[in-house]
């Protein structure tokens, strides 16, 4: 997989991708990452990539020009073949659509991605009629720049790929994650007591010791018990929704035992959250 980003600081990418997972990726060849910089394709003495805003208003605004210069200097298929290629060019902006874990697992099944960083007020709308296939933002803030939100991206994408993580199956069992088809033993064969999130936040987690300044783990984990394990986490996942994300519930499949659970902590099905 391959990662271009073009943006008006480009050394700004040099730390981040040198850690971890995308560290190991990258050395394993399993993704590229190359930051571009946007001004190597201005005409001009002064390398100008941004311009005042039409109709007024504060701030300055990325210009075209070279931005459609850049993405063409990636040989990109055209925006109207890419249905059948597996690249996407992406706008990062305050105004796209949230970027969540399904959006991190499309993308991780393309070959390509294309990373459009904003700065100022924002890019020429033309570029992202023209150029982009998808507008994203990273959550309801605005961040100085793109690069950011560019970052996050990669990594979030990079450890869905296979081979990224030491575990594969610790891509599935976290926040977010895809609800279990079937039953399966974990990949190194032992029965699984953890299960696909399918929408939930991820259960609290435990370590040794088993007692920490008075704390005890919960009993259910103090076993060998999978059932009971699975089920104290699944209600755990269930509590943890509802206290921090309780919007969450509405797009997930919600069971009667689950519905009983949710009741036990002062959840009523109508309620919007």
């Amino acid at each position: 997989m391959r990662f271009d980003i073009i943006t008006i600081f480009p050394g700004f990418f040099d730390s981040p991708l040198e850690y971890g997972i995308l560290r190991r990726a990258r050395n394993a060849g399993l993704v590229t990452v190359v930051a571009h910089d946007l001004r190597s394709f201005t005409h001009d003495r002064h390398r100008t990539v941004d311009d005042r805003p039409f109709g007024g208003g504060e701030g300055m605004v990325l210009k075209a020009e070279p931005i459609f210069d850049a993405v063409e200097s990636l040989h990109v298929t055209p925006k109207a073949e890419r249905d059948t290629k597996k690249e996407t060019v992406i706008l990062l902006s305050a105004q796209g659509r949230p970027f969540t874990q399904t959006v991190a697992q499309e993308l991780a099944a393309m070959e390509r991605v294309v990373i459009l960083c904003g700065r100022y007020e924002g890019i020429d709308e033309r570029v992202n009629e023209l150029l982009c296939d998808r507008e994203i933002s990273i959550g309801d803030y605005v961040l100085s720049g793109g690069e950011l939100a560019a970052t996050v991206i990669v990594d979030a994408v990079v450890r869905l790929l296979p081979g990224a993580l030491g575990n594969p199956d610790s891509s599935r069992f976290e926040s977010f994650g895809a609800e279990d088809l079937e039953e399966a033993p974990s990949s190194d064969g032992v029965p699984r007591s953890t299960y696909g999130a399918g929408g939930l936040l991820d259960y609290p987690h435990y370590t040794r010791p088993a007692e920490f300044m008075g704390l005890s783990i919960p009993e259910a984990l103090a076993g060998g018990n999978h059932d009971a394990i699975r089920r104290w986490r699944r209600r755990m996942a269930l509590k943890k929704t509802l206290e921090n994300r309780p919007e969450l519930l509405k797009n997930i499949e919600i069971s009667d035992e689950d519905r009983e659970i949710l009741a036990e902590f002062g959840w009523q099905e109508s309620w919007d959250g």
